[in-house]
């Protein structure tokens, strides 16, 4: 049976545009003027490679000690604006994970974001602490790149062809393709479907919820 493979934020965690928001604000902090269309476009990559495509798209070129100072701020303002208690699983998120828990499918979590910064989120969807969950820092790349997807089917004992990611931007199909893994695209996080299957999806549902009532799509 195959595996799945699942993005956090804006596929079970409703935190995309609280990430805009702070983006923005830490890039404005900075001098650094964006509308938020274009920040989004960009959400799902690591914050490293976040400030060095912003600082791209402006004609700024960001050191590595301004990218870090523009992460820490982004940082606390997304805490500010989305403290731990105020973190809410996306539509049926919480039971896709209990669903899966409970019918013994393999599955984990591979995310751009790092911890403790994640925590928050993994409380709220109740993922046990015996869950396979890849983060930022133990990878040497993150998304786009497929070091993410590629750790998690390695720490899950499956291969890699046996795996679906499961996402919601373009980051994640891109880096699921580049992995060798088939994509399934959420809505969620705010991608129109023609976008996910553009970047490699080959099936695309509303949210948690309805992928859940679909699994047998999947051969789940």
């Amino acid at each position: 049976m195959p595996a799945l493979i699942f993005d956090l934020d804006g596929t079970l965690v409703d935190t995309v545009y609280a990430h805009v928001f702070s983006w923005q604000r830490a890039l404005a902090d900075e001098g650094m003027d964006i509308p938020g269309w274009r920040i989004h476009r960009r959400i799902g990559m690591s914050g490293g490679l976040f400030t060095r495509a912003v600082g791209r798209e402006l004609g700024h070129d960001l050191s590595d000690e301004q990218a870090k100072e523009l992460q820490g701020r982004h940082d606390e303002l997304f805490h500010d604006l989305l403290p731990p208690d105020a973190r809410r699983p996306l539509p049926g998120a919480k039971q896709l994970l209990k669903d899966l828990r409970d019918q013994s499918i393999t599955h984990g979590i591979a995310t751009s974001g790092g911890r403790p910064g994640i925590d928050a989120s993994l409380q709220a969807l109740e993922v046990p602490d015996e869950m396979v969950v890849v983060s930022r820092g133990d990878v040497a790349r993150a998304k786009p790149e497929p070091d993410l997807f590629n750790e998690c089917a390695r720490r899950l004992h499956m291969p890699r062809a046996e795996c679906y990611v499961v996402g919601d931007a373009v980051w994640d199909l891109l880096a699921a393709r580049r992995a060798g893994m088939l994509a399934v695209g959420l809505l969620s996080g705010g991608y129109g479907a023609d976008e996910l299957q553009a970047a490699g999806a080959f099936r695309t549902y509303r949210d948690a919820a309805e992928l859940r009532s679909s699994l047998d799509e999947l051969g789940i």
